[in-house]
């Protein structure tokens, strides 16, 4: 079914085209073709409808700006004219017989070349001789023609100007002769076979003479300009109007002043080599105020990268034109690189815009409040309905005069840029050595010492500022484009009325009342602009009855209308107040509007010059776009052609080019206020991009400042992500820095980090660059993507080049790295830190249970830290031995990284690791609580599986060795004589433990059974960890659940009916939600409601979760059974047997004396290789195979102490020992403490794994075990151990 229009429409209206994306950027204007009101289609064809006999002078007008147009694109050949011969083989040798084919080919390709030449020199002759024929026809004694009209006088100029420019690039470009002279010499080549050249030769040779002549074009144009007559009078109007336009600052726009500028010299250089009276310019102009003007301005912007000296080319010329050498005034004018010191110091003050950019940024702000004002003004009048024709009056011509004020800022901040530039090209760097590369200059380029090393910091931001308040402030007055235009057509439309109706109706009744020739022109004025259908004041027939002497005093009252003058209505307006005020008189002295000599009243002539300024500014703001891309056009800052060809490269590295400069500038700064701006630099890529393909037409050029974007913005986004990444991580690294650290600082503050306006950045989605639109945004977020990966991949290499200990210091980078992300997630989507932290595990599949940081804990403890590390039961810590023989590991070298990837800056990376420090030394409680952390309930199960097949193989290892030490002992050990003493039982032990030649072996039998210890003690670790962490877990679910504690540490249900409170909550919930008619989905509630029963039943499910150490244990116990009959032999009588040799316990006891000795005879050598982990594993076996009471029975270091107790040897007593036990404190000492921990093993074993439960502590077939829910209590192992006297 068909949508009626009307919905349609009705439907779209309610999109909205705007996002949330912050104007950055400058204005989005377009490659248009639309012509405007200074580039009319007509031209100047309907001046003569208005019958002002100015036929003649539009005539010549149209044709000089026809070769104004022309001149343009000359100069843009001669400016982008590369040389051809350093593309031109070379032949070798071998090919010699080819060479005429070589010298045609080069001659085909540089014919191309010379052919734009020649026509450059034939364009020139033909301009220089119109203007010339141009400027004659107003020196005429008796001048037959109006004119020249002030537009006549800008178009001299200009033409002029072009001519100027042509001959300078002709001077200036050297691959012009160099390509010449091998033109010439492969003409010479190829034209002996051609018949009838000396035309070609002829034309060639004029073609040399005009390109190895200085100054050729400028002195063709004397030649033409003094052919006939003279043209002292236009020259010296032209100076007049060129003088009084620089002095009162009529050049509206920057490009009019610099075209002023260029041209003065160079007409004060005619007007002065006349034959006749040529000190006459110097009784119109002053010399001083020429000399004035030319000091102000030393430095003159003509190219992008070439300036002009006024100086200078009056200085050349002198010898050119013998009439002007004469001038030793304008002679003794000093070139900028002339100057004396004290001005030398005194003119970067005026250049350089670091030194005006407080005024400037003043300005910004303020314009920027009032001009947002004013259209605030005109969309709330826009809105009102039948609103004060006073008011409306007055809002309009608010804008129109914020929008002239905006025009006038921008022209003037654009003129502080190019003038900035020209100084620094006038003025290179001299310093011995640069500021970045901290290399010698003299292997430095010229554009490198007059760009890259000329630019310091502060003037860069300088610069970066400026260019963002220009490129703001035209994208800000263009979004307002459509908004505007009908006020600024209103209210140029109410100027000239009010100024035809009214004040030259007033000058009609009163100055010029009985000046009929006057009257006459005023009269021609009102009748080409007056809008007598806005009239309201009269009706028709009153309108057309009246006369323009009539005696009415009453105003003229009108309705503005969105009607504005065209060109040609401006151009004969500004031509009939010209005539009033001079009379036709082109040597009136005083000035265009002086008043000297002149009849007309001052307070009429000041109404006729402001008016007439206003005229000139009209066709700028008719011409609204048009005048703001003028203004805001930085695209000569990345042109570089002269130096390109004086330095015979190819193209400039971009570390050289200025926009890309500006922008790192920027991300190296790190000042939050220049950050919003960075994109703004990269707008001047845009404007030499337009420049490249709609001035300059040169397709290589585009190709150029494509490549250099293409490259500049990979690297800019890389920079600005790693500026990003660095900043988000320095914020979380700080925030999660230990408050007490910062309170007890006195320097705390160097760790906060200094807020940064990333925030627009990251909202950018459409970048405009080289006419394509980049999504930013897009790029960042899958940079950062990156990043945070090659963040998580330097954390896991770093932590696989270290031991087991780094798992704290890995725990607290991840969670530096995790709230940076949760930071950014903020401001942009990136992918979750779960999914990149699982791809870098390698756990993304749902059947792999081993992760890479699993595989790696495991790899470390099999491979260090079981074999290298010992236990310090008092302390709960493992530690690294000093003395074990450390076996070999091949670990991966500490990989290098960059201080963001670790917590941002180099202040907080050192506060950071000093945490780590205290942790890098041991593994205990906070490694045990990282590590679960960082496994999970995933891949923990895995490990814990390979610690208990790693307990099992250990067992299966060691029992051929316990074998092989059993076989070492006598068939029957009794109990040891009391009759001996000490000493006498410590000879015996010997004798019957003949292990001598099996210390090998008894060494590995140890350090399997500490592995297995240390192993059993670390799972215990991680049983406590896990037991916190299940606690907490309760605590956080058992309101829930309605779960209360009961009796005997028992968990019992609050409620009768077993139902939990989150079941009850989302029941009455549904049950209440459901009941109500409105209910919309009332299955969407039930199905919440059923899920609520689910969660309920899988929370209770996990809440009584067992103990991994029993777990351990009872592994531990099955994987026994099997040696069971080798280690613990049933007796044959049923009562214990005394004399056996053959048990367990019987070898580790003779294991544990011969260390425990021999650590006291070394000074503790053994206990620094095995730790308290040898007693953790032995006892565990013993406790497990039940052979705990005979240990206790038979030990030898038990017997011996007991030996010793009952002769009196106690450490307490020491000074009471018999002479004959002297010596064997520290062993009797150090066999106690070996007690104390035995018996402390003991009673944890008892406590976690008591003999008379061991068949509810099973493991199943299946391998599932079965918890122990409830068992008898039993001692406490601190109250087994002996206490102090005992």
């Amino acid at each position: 079914m068909a949508v009626p229009v009307e919905e349609a429409i009705a439907a779209l209206s309610t999109f909205s085209l705007e996002d949330e994306q912050p104007e950055i950027q400058g204005p989005a204007i377009w490659v248009s073709a639309e012509p405007g009101a200074t580039n009319s289609p007509i031209e100047y064809s309907d001046v003569s409808a208005y019958r002002l006999s100015l036929s003649e002078d539009t005539k010549a007008l149209n044709q000089l700006n026809a070769l104004i147009q022309e001149g343009k694109e000359m100069a843009s050949v001669l400016y982008t004219y590369r040389s051809c011969v350093k593309a031109l083989p070379q032949l070798p040798e071998s090919m010699k017989h080819s060479q005429a084919d070589l010298y045609m080919e080069t001659y085909q390709v540089l014919d191309l070349e010379m052919s734009r030449l020649r026509e450059i020199q034939r364009w020139q002759s033909s301009a220089s001789s119109k203007l010339a024929a141009d400027m004659q026809r107003f020196s005429r004694p008796e001048r037959r023609i109006n004119g020249p009209t002030i537009t006549h006088l800008w178009s001299m100029l200009k033409l002029l100007d072009i001519l100027v420019q042509l001959d300078h690039l002709k001077n200036a470009k050297a691959s012009i002769p160099n390509d010449f002279s091998w033109y010439k010499r492969t003409f010479t080549q190829v034209s002996i076979q051609w018949q009838d050249v000396d035309t070609m030769r002829e034309e060639l040779d004029d073609l040399q003479i005009f390109l190895s002549t200085r100054w050729a074009i400028l002195l063709n144009l004397h030649v033409e300009m003094f052919r006939v007559n003279n043209v002292e009078d236009i020259l010296q109007v032209l100076i007049v109007f060129a003088v009084e336009s620089l002095e009162l600052d009529f050049a509206l726009l920057f490009p009019e002043r610099h075209i002023l500028l260029r041209v003065l010299p160079v007409l004060v250089v005619l007007a002065t080599s006349s034959e006749k009276d040529s000190e006459s310019l110097y009784k119109r102009v002053k010399i001083n105020r020429l000399i004035n003007i030319f000091k102000n301005d030393p430095v003159i912007p003509a190219f992008p990268d070439l300036h002009l000296s006024p100086a200078a080319i009056l200085k050349e010329l002198s010898s050119y034109f013998q009439k002007f050498s004469s001038q030793t005034r304008l002679l003794t004018l000093p070139a900028p690189h002339e100057l004396p010191p004290r001005e030398a110091q005194e003119y970067p003050r005026q250049y350089l815009i670091v030194n005006h950019i407080g005024a400037i940024r003043a300005e910004h702000d303020d314009f920027s409040i009032r001009f947002a004002s004013s259209v605030n003004q005109l969309l709330l009048l826009k809105s009102t309905e039948s609103a004060d024709a006073e008011w409306c009056k007055e809002v309009k011509g608010n804008v129109y005069d914020m929008v002239v004020e905006g025009f006038q800022l921008l022209s003037r901040w654009t003129t502080r840029i190019w003038e900035q530039c020209a100084w620094k090209f006038s003025r290179p760097c001299k310093d011995a050595v640069s500021l970045e590369a901290n290399e010698p200059l003299g292997s430095c380029s010229d554009y490198e010492k007059v760009v890259r090393y000329n630019y310091s910091a502060e003037e860069r931001k300088a610069l970066v500022e400026l260019v963002s308040y220009i490129k703001s402030t035209a994208a800000m007055m263009q979004r307002c484009d459509i908004l505007v235009a009908d006020a600024l057509w209103e209210t140029i439309h109410a100027e000239v009325q009010d100024f035809v109706q009214n004040t030259l109706a007033t000058m009609l009744r009163t100055t010029f009342r009985k000046k009929k020739d006057l009257s006459r022109i005023l009269s021609d004025m009102r009748t080409l602009s007056a809008d007598w259908m806005a009239n309201t004041s009269k009706s028709e027939p009153d309108l057309q009855s009246l006369q323009p002497g009539g005696e009415e005093s009453k105003e003229n009252f009108f309705c503005p209308r969105p009607v504005a003058p065209t060109a040609s209505q401006v151009h004969c307006l500004q031509f009939l107040i010209y005539e009033v005020v001079s009379g036709g008189n082109l040597r009136k002295p005083g000035g265009l509007f002086g008043n000297s000599g002149s009849e007309i009243p001052v307070n009429d002539m000041k109404q006729l010059e402001t008016f007439f300024y206003k005229l000139s500014f009209f066709l700028h703001i008719l011409d609204y776009t048009a005048t703001l891309v003028t203004l805001s056009d930085l695209g000569f800052l990345w042109f570089r052609e002269f130096y390109l060809e004086s330095s015979r490269v190819i193209q400039f590295p971009i570390e050289c080019s200025l926009p890309w400069m500006l922008v790192d500038h920027v991300l190296e700064s790190h000042n939050s206020g220049l950050l919003e701006s960075v994109l703004m630099p990269l707008d001047i890529y845009n404007d030499s991009a337009q420049q490249a393909l709609v001035v300059l037409k040169q397709r290589f050029l585009y190709d150029e400042i494509e490549a250099e974007v293409d490259h500049c913005f990979d690297i800019f986004v890389s920079k600005l992500c790693e500026s990003i990444f660095t900043y988000y991580k320095s914020w979380a690294a700080s925030e999660l820095l230990d408050p007490s650290f910062l309170f007890a600082l006195d320097n705390g503050e160097k760790f906060s980090v200094q807020p940064m306006r990333f925030t627009t950045l990251l909202k950018m989605t459409r970048v405009k660059l080289l006419g394509r639109t980049v999504d930013l945004r897009s790029l960042i977020t899958e940079r950062l993507n990156k990043v945070f990966r090659e963040n998580l991949e330097f954390l896991f290499d770093r932590f696989e080049s270290q031991d087991l200990c780094a798992i704290v210091e890995l725990d607290k980078l991840l969670d530096v790295l995790k709230h940076a992300h949760e930071l950014l997630s903020k401001d942009i989507s990136i992918d979750s830190f779960d999914l990149m932290m699982n791809e870098m595990l390698e756990n993304i599949s749902l059947v792999s249970y081993s992760s890479r940081l699993a595989s790696q804990i495991w790899s470390e403890m099999q491979n260090d830290f079981l074999p290298n590390f010992i236990l310090c039961n008092t302390t709960q810590r493992f530690i690294r031995s000093s003395k074990v023989a450390s076996v070999p590991v091949q670990k991966p070298s500490v990989p290098y990284a960059k201080p963001n990837f670790y917590c941002g800056t180099q202040d907080l990376n050192s506060a950071h690791q000093s945490f780590a420090r205290l942790h890098s030394g041991f593994f205990g409680m906070p490694h045990m609580f990282s590590m679960v952390k960082l496994l999970g309930s995933r891949s923990l199960p895995w490990l814990i599986r390979a610690l208990l097949d790693h307990i099992s193989n250990k067992i299966t290892t060691i029992e051929p060795m316990i074998a092989g030490l059993q076989e070492a002992l006598p068939k029957s050990i009794g109990l040891l004589p009391f009759d001996g003493g000490v000493t006498g039982c410590m000879r015996l032990i010997k004798e019957q433990l003949n292990w001598g030649k099996k210390s090998e072996l008894k060494a590995e039998v140890l350090r399997g059974i500490k592995e297995i210890g240390s192993t059993l003690y670390w799972i215990g670790l991680l049983d406590i960890a896990l037991r916190e962490l299940d606690t907490t877990h309760f605590m956080q679910t058992a309101p829930w659940l309605g779960m209360i504690p009961g009796a005997d540490g028992q968990i019992m249900q609050a409620q009768d009916g077993g139902v939990s409170p989150i079941v009850n909550l989302f029941k009455s919930a549904t049950t209440a939600i459901v009941s109500n008619p409105v209910c919309a989905s009332p299955m969407s509630f039930h199905t919440m409601a059923k899920q609520a029963e689910a969660a309920d039943l899988l929370y209770k499910a996990n809440i009584n979760m067992g103990s991994i150490l029993e777990y351990a244990l009872a592994f531990t116990s099955a994987a026994l059974d099997k040696y069971c009959s080798k280690w613990s032999a049933a007796p044959k009588t049923g009562f214990i047997d005394i004399t056996t040799s053959k048990d367990f316990y019987r070898i580790y006891s003779g294991l544990q004396i011969g260390y425990v000795e021999e650590s006291v005879q070394m000074q503790s050598p053994s206990y620094e290789v095995l730790g308290d982990s040898v007693a953790w594993g032995g006892c565990t076996i013993m406790y497990l195979l039940g052979q705990q009471l005979h240990f206790e029975l038979f030990d030898f270091s038990y017997q011996v102490l007991n030996v010793a107790e009952v002769e009196g040897v106690s450490p307490t007593h020491a000074h009471k020992n018999p002479p004959s036990l002297q010596g064997w404190e520290a062993l009797l000492e150090a066999l106690k403490k070996a007690r104390r921990l035995n018996n402390h093993v003991f009673s944890m074993l008892k406590a976690r794994c008591p003999l008379e439960d061991k068949t509810a502590c099973a493991i199943k077939q299946s391998g599932a075990p079965l918890h122990r829910i409830k068992f008898e209590n039993t001692v406490s192992a601190f109250e087994t151990l002996p206490q102090k006297g005992a």
